[in-house]
């Protein structure tokens, strides 16, 4: 029998058992609108979210843990520590994982769009183009770790936390060097509604690195230097556990090995991951600037701490809604691919719905435990007393990102990446960042003037803008143009 011969009866095989099991909501989502209360569908779809959502949610809080931890265990060596931490993981791992978070992001797009059209083989060939992508830009992004002493000390931190902070991201290249592997392979797996395998891989990632993270400072007494290089064994054990998982059998539909089909329409490719890039990238590039910006205050170090620990709460709150990203972009995805505009807007609709009332229960929590929640990262009374001011702020934030994250899923979702691209500019950097430079020195209401201009001048206005988009979309024209995408792509392999 031929490989051909194979290859059909293979897929005649196993296509209508994952049809029937995952698939046939595509097929009888309009039977189900028709014939269906509105209590049913919103129950029927948050099922689907949630199939996605709640693994990611475990996925993503154990991966953000490994960097929260981090700084948890160097806040406890002293200040200058914790400082040097929340630069390094903050600003030189948050500006690298930014942008190979967004141009992982492009798979959402191929791939849920893919999955939806049931062209299952185009998946694996699109992950290892992204693969390649992402490994060359980890290549040209090693100035980045290998020279942020200096670059932190031009920005206008510092010197004795720049100098720190400069020894402690040379020792997390190897960690740099894994998101190019394991963001793809998250994303690919994602796409396939197999979020349950990243779940349990994270949090067996998340268990060595605080094991690891343990054995390094206080059995070897490796100091904050141990403490960086420990980040890299639980990000190593993800991309193996995943890269496991998915060539030995947990894909037989999309994974048919290495093929230097991948190797073919690349730049059209990067296209897409750049603009996907550049989209996510302005977002999460846009609080690491704030923590430069307090940088430059009077005594930054203080200043420093208790931002960091507000960003640090801010991020593992954020995994939530970043989870929704994920699954709004899967959900809509899929629907688009699938030829049903309908389905789009409806998850679309009830994913938004979701996440806003987790992060009003969030922003109470905030505001309730203001005064305690500093303890996790330090028992310096002056960063103490200067997380308490900065709580509200906080609350407001954690606020605003239960909906921005979700409308940037349709975004990813529906292939809108460029155009996001350039309202994140408009808002972030031409009216967030200055309004909060303003408010700050301009006014003299230092960190806190400068949080709140660019929450209320940027993510407020940014988030209100992707609304109106969203809700005057034609998801009807928008799955006709991605039926057609698929084809494209498809034709292109």
């Amino acid at each position: 029998m031929s490989k051909d011969n194979i290859s059909n009866k293979f897929e005649d095989q196993k296509v209508p058992l994952l049809k029937n099991h995952q698939n046939n909501h595509f097929d009888n989502y309009n039977d189900d609108e028709s014939s269906s209360s509105l209590a049913k569908r919103v129950r029927v779809e948050s099922k689907k979210l949630w199939h996605i959502v709640g693994p990611s949610i475990v996925a993503r809080i154990a991966t953000y843990t490994m960097l929260v931890s981090t700084q948890a265990f160097a806040g406890h060596l002293g200040d200058l520590e914790l400082a040097a931490m929340s630069i390094g993981c903050n600003v030189i791992v948050g500006l690298d994982y930014g942008l190979m978070l967004g141009m992982a992001s492009a798979l959402e797009t191929l791939c849920g769009q893919a999955y939806g059209a049931k062209k299952y083989h185009m998946l694996g060939v699109y992950m290892q183009r992204s693969w390649i992508v992402l490994f060359v830009c980890c290549i040209l992004l090693l100035p980045l770790y290998i020279f942020a002493t200096p670059l932190l000390k031009l920005l206008g931190q510092p010197d004795d936390v720049s100098e720190m902070a400069g020894e402690v991201t040379l020792w997390m290249i190897p960690l740099h060097f894994s998101f190019a592997f394991q963001l793809p392979l998250q994303r690919f797996l994602q796409c396939q509604l197999k979020a349950n395998v990243m779940a349990w891989i994270s949090v067996v990632a998340l268990a060595v690195h605080l094991f690891v993270s343990w054995l390094f400072m206080s059995v070897f007494k490796c100091g904050v230097i141990g403490v960086s290089a420990a980040q890299n064994f639980g990000w190593w054990v993800m991309v193996f556990g995943l890269y496991g998982y998915t060539a030995f059998g947990g894909c037989p539909l999309t994974w048919d090995g290495f093929s230097m089909e991948a190797f073919s329409g690349l730049w059209e490719f990067v296209k897409l991951s750049t603009a996907s890039g550049v989209m996510l990238c302005l977002e999460n590039w846009y609080y690491k600037v704030l923590i430069l910006m307090t940088g430059n205050l009077e005594n930054a170090e203080i200043a420093l701490d208790a931002l960091s620990i507000c960003m640090s709460i801010n991020g593992w709150e954020m995994m939530i809604p970043m989870a929704f990203f994920a699954g709004t972009g899967v959900r809509v995805s899929n629907e688009l691919g699938a030829g049903n505009g309908n389905g789009a807007k409806f998850a679309t609709m009830v994913a938004v719905m979701t996440s806003v009332a987790i992060g009003i229960f969030f922003w109470l929590l905030v505001l309730i435990f203001h005064e305690k929640i500093a303890f996790i990262f330090s028992t310096s009374p002056p960063v103490i007393e200067e997380v308490k001011k900065l709580s509200v702020l906080l609350a407001f934030t954690i606020l605003f990102n239960s909906v921005q994250p979700v409308l940037s899923g349709v975004a990813v979702g529906s292939g809108w990446q460029s155009t996001v691209a350039y309202i994140n500019i408009g808002c972030y950097y031409l009216l967030g960042a200055p309004l909060g430079y303003l408010i700050g020195w301009t006014f003299d209401q230092g960190v806190m003037g400068v949080w709140a201009g660019m929450i209320f001048g940027g993510t407020a206005v940014q988030t209100l803008i992707l609304a109106i988009i969203t809700m005057q979309c034609d998801w009807d024209k928008e799955a006709n143009k991605a039926t057609i995408h698929v084809e494209k792509w498809a034709e292109g392999i």
